[in-house]
């Protein structure tokens, strides 16, 4: 690997350290990353956590190791792996999860009951013990990410640094007429080419996306009630999951649970929902209003932050809006609702709160995108 001196790396870094995560002096800080980022970023952020005062520790993974471990893994395996590494984050503060990934469809020929059994035995418990602490996740570009989004190498990092340096003081102070709107509304209606959703979000708690879980960021998120959900819902962005990427998945609930799926592929969509009970209902509710996101690029990461648009996640809540959903999944699922991929509209307790990816209540325009922008 070659040493980036991009001064651009240094600004991410001091992003993820200093207000991502915080780091306080004494804290001990695990960075899980695999092999292929490039390691100046790794390096940097070791040296930020250190002028901070605390200590870092690294983690570097292989997705082409970890395939076959997977494949020829058991039981008794996977439980001694959760082990080691539950044991371990009991030890840090914090956590970062910085990836890179070179082939996103490398997990793809593991067979569902072994990927299954992966989740459930590791990746659960992998996943409770870190959103105990402080956590936060970014994808760092490459060319594989450059290929999904359709873009150069060089213009996909110039517009990487672009959208995850904003102000993130400004865009939380931006969130607050609109998280004081959710923490008020009972029932969410969702309506758009396909869908007819509702739910309730009565008394949930409500989560500003404002950089400090995730780089980039710019949403706010709760949890449906459970049982509440009710209705159809059809998604017009493709998502990877383990390899395999969906189109069209669309979902019927009755009573908070999927009663009906369909995809591209249904027969490994209703899988994934069968990995548990929790893995049919609904973990999480977004809206989303990155001005700089536009289109999809098959990343969650940054499908989910698109600009007029919405996601709900199949699987585990967060602790902060706890719907007491578990699952060993947590699968974020993304509707755009600008008027170029169809339009839509949501409801607050009867009351439009946004049509066509734009909010039209007049105290909630300051999270137009030329609003954002100007800020």
């Amino acid at each position: 690997m070659f040493y980036l001196k991009d001064p651009r790396i240094q600004k991410i870094a001091a992003l993820i350290v200093n207000h991502s995560i915080k780091v306080q002096p004494n804290e001990h800080i695990l960075i899980q990353t695999n092999t292929e980022i490039e390691l100046s970023v790794v390096r940097e952020i070791i040296k930020e956590i250190h002028i901070a005062g605390g200590f870092a520790h690294s983690d570097l993974r292989d997705a082409t190791v970890t395939r076959q471990l997977v494949l020829g893994g058991t039981k008794e395996q996977f439980e001694i792996l959760a082990e080691i590494e539950v044991d371990r984050l009991a030890k840090m503060d914090g956590y970062i999860n910085l990836r890179s990934p070179v082939n996103t469809s490398e997990h793809s020929d593991i067979p569902s009951e072994k990927m299954e059994l992966y989740a459930k035995t590791y990746g659960k418990l992998q996943s409770e013990a870190i959103y105990k602490k402080k956590w936060m996740t970014t994808r760092f570009p490459n060319a594989s990410m450059a290929q999904e989004a359709r873009m150069s190498t060089e213009a996909f990092e110039d517009f990487y640094f672009d959208i995850c340096t904003v102000d993130y003081k400004k865009l939380s102070e931006a969130m607050e007429p609109l998280k004081d709107y959710m923490e008020k509304t009972k029932v969410v209606e969702i309506k758009g080419p396909q869908t007819d959703l509702t739910f309730s979000i009565e008394n949930m708690g409500v989560i500003k996306g404002d950089g400090t879980d995730n780089i980039p960021d710019g949403e706010l998120y709760t949890a449906p009630i459970r049982d509440s959900v009710n209705g159809t819902i059809t998604f017009n962005t493709p998502s990877t999951f383990n390899g395999f990427t969906y189109e069209n998945i669309s979902l019927t609930f009755a009573n908070g649970k999927v009663v009906n799926a369909s995809a591209n592929h249904s027969e490994k969509l209703n899988e994934i929902l069968n990995t548990d009970e929790g893995a049919s209902f609904v973990g999480e509710f977004a809206l989303a209003f990155n001005p700089k996101v536009k289109v999809p690029m098959n990343n969650t990461l940054f499908d989910e932050k698109i600009d007029g648009s919405f996601h709900i996640a199949l699987g585990s809540c967060f602790d902060e809006a706890d719907n007491g959903n578990k699952s060993a999944i947590h699968w974020d699922l993304i509707s755009i609702q600008r008027p170029d991929y169809g339009g839509g509209e949501i409801y607050f307790d009867g009351q439009l709160i946004r049509k066509d990816g734009r909010f039209v209540i007049p105290e909630l325009d300051v999270l137009n995108p030329e609003k954002i922008l100007a800020q």
